[in-house]
């Protein structure tokens, strides 16, 4: 897509960090806006924003691992604007600790709004921008350990490398819709992703059960941890581009070089 003025993008998890930074980019571009977070207050402030900066946007309270949630925000979308050219499927959480750590219900929840959470912005929007026949693009938030796993982030990983390779189908699968797909791989950026158990549903644990890195292990990440505005300039170059890959970190390449030269290594012990 080059041109972005006069279309309408729909951002999950709008609210704050990578995804509000996304909107502010997109509004910059012209683009009318719709976001959808599961917090009212601090959507109702971004949308503001956006508004006193001359951008036109609504909010839509929204929970992504709530299938019929994301299907009345394509219907409220639609109603809005009349059509849907960007959906942003950004919304994301986290919980960290030894994998063979976590509970049950710490693999629900991650599930649920990583996984299922994308998907159910694919079944609500995507058969729609098949038929309104106007090109458009489909973007994800997952993640450098959605590449390369890490410890203590095992069922954060394994959700982020399942929409990795979602987005990597549908690319595939849009090719003759005009409809790109973007996939964002980032490492740390300053997004409140380590404080997202504020939002953990009572019934998989609620907020008081959570836990994030400690100092020690936030020393020890790989990587800087980038200001969120730049951010969003790559995701807005990066549906300019037709771009499948959105890395952030320069230094995302050696580690990505290391686990495919260790794929190679062990095809030469192939049958």
């Amino acid at each position: 897509m080059r041109e972005l003025k006069g279309r309408t993008a729909v951002i999950t998890g709008g609210a704050s960090g990578i995804g509000l930074a996304t909107a502010r980019s997109l509004a910059r571009e012209g683009v009318k806006l719709v976001l959808a977070d599961i917090e009212q207050t601090r959507l109702s402030k971004a949308v503001a924003g956006l508004e006193a900066d001359g951008a036109e946007a609504i909010g839509i309270v929204t929970d992504v691992a709530d299938k019929s949630s994301v299907e009345r925000l394509a219907d409220q979308a639609w109603s809005r604007f009349g059509a849907v050219h960007i959906v942003f499927n950004n919304a994301g959480v986290a919980v960290f600790g030894p994998t063979q750590s976590n509970t049950h219900a710490d693999w629900q929840w991650i599930l649920n709004v990583n996984v299922w959470g994308p998907i159910h912005g694919v079944e609500a929007f995507v058969p729609r921008m098949i038929e309104q026949k106007q090109g458009g693009h489909v973007l994800f938030t997952a993640s450098f350990a959605g590449l390369v796993s890490n410890r203590s982030l095992g069922p954060y990983s394994v959700s982020k490398a399942a929409v990795v390779s979602l987005a990597e189908c549908l690319s595939k699968d849009l090719r003759d819709d005009g409809i790109g797909v973007s996939v964002l791989c980032p490492m740390r950026v300053t997004t409140n992703i380590d404080e997202s158990y504020r939002n953990r549903p009572a019934e998989l644990g609620g907020p008081e059960t959570h836990t994030v890195y400690a100092d020690k292990e936030s020393g020890s990440l790989e990587g800087r941890t980038l200001q969120v505005g730049p951010v969003g300039d790559l995701v807005v170059d990066a549906i300019r581009r037709n771009a499948l890959y959105i890395i952030t970190h320069k230094e995302t390449e050696a580690h990505i070089k290391r686990r495919f030269d260790r794929i190679t290594e062990a095809v030469a012990h192939a049958l």
